[in-house]
């Protein structure tokens, strides 16, 4: 009997990767034609942490500060002493309150709040997805979440957000080396931005989190003079690396205050959740997503997916809400057949609403399609 990995990100607004699987694998094993294995994978932002819940983590409640100030009740992923984070669970556009954007004031405390909650539990192995930032404040409210001290000129701590780093006059993070001490943190980062200038966090990104031109230009200004105060206190400037500019500078942060290593985030998760082990022995791969298009091969999950199984030779298929890749990008991405809920359900809404019966649909169509010949 055939082995099929269901390796599939999630349906954004419609499914979460492990529902995505678990309804392809129903259609797939509906004539008991194939035995199948689901793995849900993700990039390293929304999505994370529970591709590591349906890979065995536990999942660890926790409330923390919204981007705004409010309370978010979250969670982190845990297995032994290794933590898995998302930004976007607790500093992402989608906690917004009213989806209202607050581009100068937005914090990522929350995140530091989650990184010091894992500490506290005794994780030494951190990885941080910083996918969806809503916050362009340098990872200062991170930092400062775990022990930074943050004052003006007259030694009143600072208030949160990117704006308020141009009144930044001391820090102090002694406090956050030594809480950091022997906690290894692994930012998974797909970017390569400086911190600062024309390519910079608040140039690029700042208009996505609802910034205007002199907005940005304040921005930036603050960054600038943030990561001056930063290179005096530790005695190197870390603004220029690639990937300083990540998630609104948390990349920064972590790269100059917390001993981060950023790396790809599709290579971060595959570790965690042990998808090369799961590829051994596979006769087909099943990827998914949403939306497949263009994006989808700029490093996204299920393009490292298709690349990983065409590396050992295992055919990979795609079952999508939509396709706007054409024959060719399909073929050069390894991907040897595309199977759109949009073929079945044309209205979009209906797609959504009815996605894990037509998943189902189509995951039998799949078995129908490459393992009929095997039946008879």
């Amino acid at each position: 009997m055939p082995r099929v990995l269901i390796a599939p990100d999630k349906f954004k607004g419609s499914l979460s990767g492990a529902e995505v699987a678990a309804a392809i694998g129903r259609g797939l094993s509906r004539h008991g034609a194939a035995r199948t294995v689901a793995l849900p994978v993700a990039d390293g932002g929304d999505g994370t942490v529970a591709a590591a819940v349906a890979s065995g983590y536990l999942e660890v409640p926790v409330e923390a500060t919204g981007p705004t100030g409010q309370p978010v009740a979250t969670h982190y992923a845990r297995r032994g002493d290794v933590a898995v984070v998302e930004m976007a669970a607790v500093s992402g556009l989608a906690q917004l309150p009213g989806g209202r954007l607050a581009p100068m004031t937005a914090t990522s405390r929350g995140t530091g709040e989650i990184l010091l909650a894992a500490v506290e539990d005794g994780c030494r192995e951190i990885v941080l997805g910083i996918g969806g930032s809503a916050t362009t404040d340098g990872g200062a409210g991170m930092v400062r979440a775990l022990g930074a001290v943050f004052t003006d000129a007259h030694e009143q701590p600072l208030t949160d957000g990117g704006q308020a780093l141009a009144g930044l006059h001391h820090l102090d993070v002694s406090a956050v080396r030594e809480r950091m001490d022997g906690v290894c943190l692994v930012v998974a980062c797909d970017v390569d931005n400086p911190l600062t200038g024309p390519h910079g966090a608040a140039a690029v990104y700042g208009p996505q989190k609802g910034a205007d031109d002199l907005q940005v230009a304040e921005l930036d200004a603050a960054l600038g003079h943030y990561a001056d105060l930063v290179a005096a206190q530790v005695g190197r400037d870390e603004r220029e690396a690639p990937g300083a500019g990540a998630a609104g500078g948390v990349g920064f942060a972590g790269l100059a205050l917390l001993g981060a290593q950023l790396r790809p985030g599709v290579d971060v998760v595959f570790d965690l959740i042990g998808f090369e082990e799961a590829l051994e022995g596979a006769d087909l791969v099943v990827i998914g997503e949403g939306s497949l298009d263009e994006q989808t091969l700029n490093g996204k999950a299920p393009a490292g997916v298709a690349a990983a199984a065409a590396l050992r030779g295992v055919p990979v298929v795609a079952v999508c809400g939509r396709s706007t890749l054409s024959a060719g990008d399909l073929r050069r991405a390894g991907i040897t057949a595309t199977y759109a809920l949009s073929d079945l359900e044309p209205d979009v809404e209906r797609s959504m609403r009815d996605a894990t019966a037509l998943l189902e649909h189509l995951g039998e169509q799949v078995s129908e399609d490459l393992f009929a010949s095997d039946n008879h």
